[in-house]
């Protein structure tokens, strides 16, 4: 008897039958088992069991997985602890903060601007934000008594949007590395979540830029700027923005910068670190901070993602909605990095087969990693597929080719490469056909 079948079926049905928090307009189509839709149910145990053990030992607090194919949800399983310190059980409609994950909204948001004919990303950023019209480049020069200062010289051409939505504008994030050059970033407190995205921007057009725009690929503040840019040719905060135009539309219910005070008891909550005792400061999914980051702000559960997920794969519409065209899709799922970029050294070592790299096949496009090569990486992917993860454990893909999005959510910093890793191996041992 295939013992995952029934345990997955009811799953889908809990899902899609809805409680009092889970409206039942939030479920996609479902797969009546695995093999339907050309996963193995068998296989499929492997990666349960997995996240189990992951659990079992303490090295996450609990987590959702979610895989869609050919148009329907396939698995869906909660692991562990929504808040372990309370005991409450993990459920499929808890929500997380997903950081990074905020990037592709975004960067959709931009898109759709672009569509609309109110922006290019072509054009100079200063366009938009007349800031960063005069920025400079900063050189660290080693003096003959070992010390080191910046150097700052003009640019040899103005960052653009598109600069932005690949990572090639010469910014930086200041907790990466270290120098004057980047500590000037973590001095100017960027981060500050009781700030607007105006005050944001108008600290980081003071402080000199670690490349030159397009020279290299830096993980940066850009999407961050690309919030601002959409708040000032959008006319309208960032938040509303994404609420009206995106969230709205898409019946994403659970997803924005701050979940309702109501539904804190959905609530996906860290654990204490085994290495530190301490708990990673992940704000609470209800705090409505300030700063609504558009590099990592947002909050939402995995069968929200998994309506962005399958919006992707169907080309930018959802369920008759269309908030893109076809061709945005395939531009914005395109590798845009010249050949020979080089990768910010700073990233390169934890997150080498993540990273953007012709030697590992992978590029980036217009607000996520792409794939560009079947070989030359350890993990499994497609040409084509593309994906990004979040700081707090949170990670995602959308494979064209297999037709396939993959999402795991959980609350686990430590953790979010380790998991990812087996994610990409245990999702795609199991595709049958």
């Amino acid at each position: 008897m295939n013992v995952m079948r029934p345990l997955v079926a009811a799953a889908l049905v809990a899902l899609v039958a809805g409680t009092p928090t889970t409206p039942r307009a939030q479920g996609l189509p479902l797969a009546k088992a695995p093999e339907d839709v050309g996963l193995s149910a068998e296989r499929l145990k492997r990666l349960s069991g997995v996240m189990k053990a992951g659990v079992d030992k303490g090295e996450i607090p609990g987590a959702v997985v979610l895989i869609g194919r050919n148009g329907k949800v396939a698995y869906l399983e909660s692991f562990g602890f929504r808040d372990r310190e309370a005991k409450a059980p993990m459920k499929a409609d808890a929500i997380f903060r997903i950081a990074s994950m905020t990037k592709p909204v975004v960067s959709l948001a931009i898109m759709m601007l672009a569509e609309e004919g109110k922006l290019s990303i072509g054009h100079p950023v200063s366009r938009y934000l007349p800031a960063f019209k005069d920025l400079q480049v900063g050189v660290e020069k080693r003096n003959g008594d070992g010390s080191v200062e910046v150097v700052r010289q003009p640019m040899q051409r103005e960052m653009t949007v598109q600069d932005l939505l690949r990572h090639t504008s010469g910014l930086t994030y200041g907790a990466a590395g270290r120098g004057p050059l980047k500590q000037a970033y973590i001095d100017a407190k960027l981060m500050d979540p009781g700030q607007t995205n105006e005050q944001m921007v108008a600290k980081l057009a003071t402080l000199a830029l670690v490349h030159q725009p397009g020279a290299a690929w830096e993980y940066s503040m850009s999407t961050d700027v690309l919030g601002r840019i959409v708040e000032v040719v959008g006319g309208m905060p960032l938040d509303r923005f994404i609420a009206e135009r995106i969230s709205r539309p898409l019946k994403l219910t659970d997803t924005g910068f701050a979940a309702d005070t109501s539904k804190q008891d959905r609530a996906a909550l860290p654990q204490k670190s085994p290495a530190s005792g301490q708990v990673p400061p992940i704000p609470s999914v209800t705090a409505d901070l300030t700063w609504k980051s558009g590099g990592g702000g947002m909050v939402s559960t995995a069968s929200d993602y998994a309506r962005f997920c399958q919006f992707w794969l169907n080309g930018g519409q959802l369920d008759g909605v269309r908030l893109v065209s076809r061709k945005t899709v395939e531009l914005m799922t395109a590798d845009h990095l010249p050949p020979g970029t080089p990768i910010g050294a700073d990233m390169r070592p934890a997150f080498q087969a993540l990273l953007p790299s012709p030697e590992m096949g992978q590029g980036f496009g217009l607000g996520f990693a792409v794939r560009t090569d079947v070989g030359r990486n350890p993990l499994h992917g497609s040409v084509g597929d593309y994906y990004w993860g979040g700081a707090y454990g949170t990670y995602f893909w959308v494979d064209p080719k297999e037709r396939l999005f993959a999402i795991l959510m959980m609350q686990a910093p430590e953790q979010r490469l380790p998991y990812r890793y087996l994610m990409r191996e245990l999702v795609y041992q199991a595709v049958m056909n």
